[in-house]
């Protein structure tokens, strides 16, 4: 039987009768659509949830990999107390983890599925193909792959950074077919196991967290890995002080992004961040967070792991049965550099085109902020469509880069259920 709170129903328990209105459609079931979910159930709005549970961090994450965030900041959203990452691991009889326990992929899925199950109840694992507005009324059609349609009263967009990988020109003309795990190139979400590039050479493009860890990840495989940065250098996170002095504590307040003042006020009031001019925001998006590898992870890379800085690939061609790759240096200086494979660590794109199941009409009608293929959002997430709401990184240019992150879903969460149950109530 599913846990739940005293006088609180197990959430598939929990029935929607005598509301005339479609149900709310929720898109996705990560971190962000599990806790829009368990908010609107808790506020007695009928809901349903399309999505593979946890889904990104099951399969576009290599085997071996770490959360960059602290426990602190990976809760996610739940209605009522009980729901934290701490009360997972109480309630499986596992120990505390600090700001000094890097917390593994496979521990956060699991935690993610105990939410579910003590939160949100079914989440129908079907495919979502298309979102089309009726010909007449308020409210959408959402037809599913098995072929069924549904009318929604509204629907949540929360399928994380599904669809958004970023491959530049230059790598992606290396796999016409697309790049993918056989092909010449891939993207680092497009792995589960690195361990089949044992023996192989492989560079990885990049300069942040996925391509650092998974650099060590194939090199702790048995791979030849390397690692080209356009950065002049790496950047490292800082061990966490747990006993920090007050004047650093002023100097530098914490947040669940990092330290300073800056990432203290974003986090502090997203909805702050929304007022700003759109041109700010898409600097702060951009830049407030630049690259960089956790601190743990700084023990695994240097001294094991070739990183060259100041690299930039300006070319890639497969020659037989290698790829030569033309690599610019930092005086200039040309090089051509042959391995077996690319990994590509270098990141995402915000881009409504690439949400293939907004019908056309529908996604003509979102509002972009300008400058971005990202959605112009209310304070509420809901999009100039009525009833369209967005949560996640396509939140970020618009609510801060806090959205990019788990630390994000209590403010997003809140805000988009509030106001869709209220509609639909």
């Amino acid at each position: 039987m599913t846990q739940s709170l005293p006088g609180q129903r197990p959430a598939q328990e929990q029935t929607f009768a005598g509301h005339g209105r479609p149900p709310v459609v929720v898109i996705g079931a990560g971190p962000y659509g599990l806790s829009v979910a368990a908010h609107l159930r808790a506020a007695g709005a009928p809901v349903r949830v399309f999505g593979d549970v946890m889904g990104s961090w099951r399969h576009a994450m290599a085997t071996g990999m770490y959360l960059k965030s602290t426990p602190d900041a990976t809760d996610l959203s739940a209605p009522e107390p009980g729901g934290r990452l701490a009360d997972f691991r109480r309630a499986q009889s596992e120990p505390e983890l600090t700001e000094l326990t890097p917390i593994p992929c496979d521990v956060f899925v699991r935690y993610g599925q105990w939410f579910r199950k003590r939160y949100v109840g079914e989440v129908e694992p079907t495919r979502v193909t298309a979102v089309e507005r009726p010909a007449d009324g308020p409210g959408f059609v959402v037809r599913l792959d098995d072929g069924k349609e549904m009318a929604a009263s509204a629907v949540v967009v929360a399928t994380g950074l599904n669809g958004l990988a970023h491959v530049p020109d230059e790598l992606r003309q290396l796999a016409p077919e697309g790049p993918g795990p056989r092909a010449r190139v891939s993207h680092t979400s497009h792995h589960t196991d690195l361990s089949v590039y044992a023996g192989r050479r492989v560079a990885v493009v990049g300069g942040g967290q996925s391509a650092l860890e998974s650099a060590a990840l194939l090199h702790e495989a048995g791979a030849e890995a390397q690692v080209l940065v356009r950065e002049r250098t790496v950047l490292w996170g800082m061990t966490p002080d747990l006993a920090r002095p007050w004047t650093q504590r002023v100097a530098k307040p914490a947040s669940p992004l990092g330290t300073g003042w800056i990432l203290a006020a974003v986090c502090a009031s997203p909805g702050g961040v929304r007022w700003l001019p759109a041109s700010a925001r898409l600097l702060l998006f951009r830049r407030a967070l630049g690259p960089s590898g956790g601190w743990w992870l700084r023990d695994r890379v240097e001294g094991a792991v070739p990183v060259r800085t100041e690299r930039r690939v300006t070319g890639a061609a497969v020659h037989g049965s290698e790829v030569r790759l033309d690599v610019a240096g930092p005086g200039g200086e040309r090089e051509s550099l042959a391995v077996d494979h690319v990994l590509a660590a270098t990141g995402y794109r915000l881009d409504l085109d690439a949400l293939p199941f907004l019908s056309p009409a529908v996604r003509d009608a979102v509002a972009c902020v300008p400058g971005s293929r990202a959605p112009a959002l209310r304070g509420t997430f809901e999009s100039s469509v009525p009833g369209l709401y967005f949560t996640g990184s396509l939140a970020a240019p618009m609510f801060g880069p806090m959205m990019r992150f788990v630390a994000g879903t209590e403010f997003a969460a809140v805000r988009i259920a509030r106001h869709a149950a209220a509609a639909v109530g």
